[in-house]
């Protein structure tokens, strides 16, 4: 008993080195004062069999350690244990050495704003905080990462963004997938969320606070994760569209311009690229139109939140009472027909008072 305690204590882990099986083996050789050969003999392996074992270059098989349970007495599960955790130290000591190459991407991620909002644990070494952010992003290695983010086969169209900051744009929609996957929806129905569309523009009246469990539900209802994820720093996006399963797809929305006009014309835009574009492609809303998919789903936003034929009215409007008057034959929150106005009118500065302010709640 006292052997094994021992060799216990001598095979407890540490981060950088890994004690082979056969260590212990020697030991137990030594307090039975038993020879390499008898050894060999009792348990039908060859001496240079036992001195790979020895130095950790032959593993300790089930059919081993039975015969070693035999001979030593010891149980076959303590030598299978110990060539386990060797093993798995291994691994280990080959990842270190593969992250400690690897350090220099971390600069690139926004480390710190992801621990500060939570999402990641500190480390104090680099390379337990490298782990910890492959962790985030789901990938076993950084050639991994750059295998999912870097490829050009992930979307037809790059924003700019992704091209110079590709640490805070990949870190947001991250963020926005690993949110999509908690919820729990139906499969996507893409008839089902064509009338989930309807409900929810008539939802534009509603404040915040009631508008958003009833958006969730109704875009779960029909197949698609709502993600609500503030900015990233250097990410000036207004939402981005990807599938995260077949079944599921993900919007994701932030509130820039924390508007409800801009936020309203963001969440159409993003359902229209899920109804007419590619389950292949990641589409980012950057605002930019030099795509013919970002000109379309613009279109489809807009004749959704307001017919076209409504904007001669909208556009003659001379007063804040007018523009009332205009969203409830709508159906509409007034602050979308402001932003229409402003957009019609280019007077950016007028009605500022219909629209309403979106902020993240604490």
């Amino acid at each position: 008993m006292e052997t094994l305690m021992k060799a216990k204590r001598l095979y407890s882990y540490e981060p950088d080195y890994a004690v082979p099986p056969g260590e212990t083996l020697q030991e137990v050789m030594r307090s039975l004062d038993m020879t390499q050969k008898d050894l060999a003999a009792r348990t039908e392996l060859t001496v240079q069999s036992l001195i790979r074992i020895f130095k950790g270059e032959q593993p300790i098989s089930y059919e081993t350690a039975n015969k070693l349970e035999l001979v030593t007495n010891v149980p076959a599960r303590f030598w299978n244990n110990l060539e386990s955790n060797y093993r798995e130290q291994l691994a280990k000591l080959a990842e270190r050495e593969q992250l400690e190459k690897d350090l220099e991407w971390l600069k690139q991620i926004p480390v710190r704003e992801l621990i500060n909002r939570g999402e990641i644990e500190e480390q104090k070494e680099k390379v337990l905080q490298l782990r910890e952010m492959l962790a985030f992003y789901g990938t076993s290695s950084v050639d991994a990462w750059h295998d999912i983010w870097d490829e050009p086969a992930l979307a037809a169209r790059r924003s700019q963004c992704f091209e110079t900051r590709p640490g805070p744009a990949s870190a947001w929609i991250r963020l926005g997938e690993r949110a999509a996957q908690k919820v729990n929806g139906e499969p996507y129905n893409e008839i089902r969320f064509r009338e989930a569309l309807k409900d929810i523009r008539s939802l534009t009246r509603k404040s915040a606070k009631e508008f958003q469990p009833a958006m969730h539900k109704l875009c779960a209802e029909a197949g698609v994760a709502l993600s609500l994820v503030p900015e990233m720093k250097k990410v000036p996006w207004n939402g981005a569209t990807k599938w995260i399963s077949p079944k599921k797809v993900m919007i994701l929305l932030n509130l820039r311009g924390k508007g409800e006009d801009r936020f309203w014309f963001s969440f159409f835009h993003e359902a229209g690229h899920v109804l007419h574009d590619s389950k292949k492609d990641l589409l980012i809303n950057d605002g930019s139109e030099d795509d013919p998919r970002e000109k379309r789903a613009n279109t489809f936003a807009g004749q959704f939140l307001i017919p076209h034929s409504a904007n001669p009215s909208i556009r003659c409007a001379r007063s804040a009472v007018e523009l009332r008057a205009i969203a409830a034959e709508l159906g509409v929150a007034p602050g979308i027909v402001a932003g229409r106005y402003q957009f019609l009118t280019k007077r950016w500065n007028y009605y500022k008072e219909l629209i309403r302010p979106f902020n993240w709640a604490e």
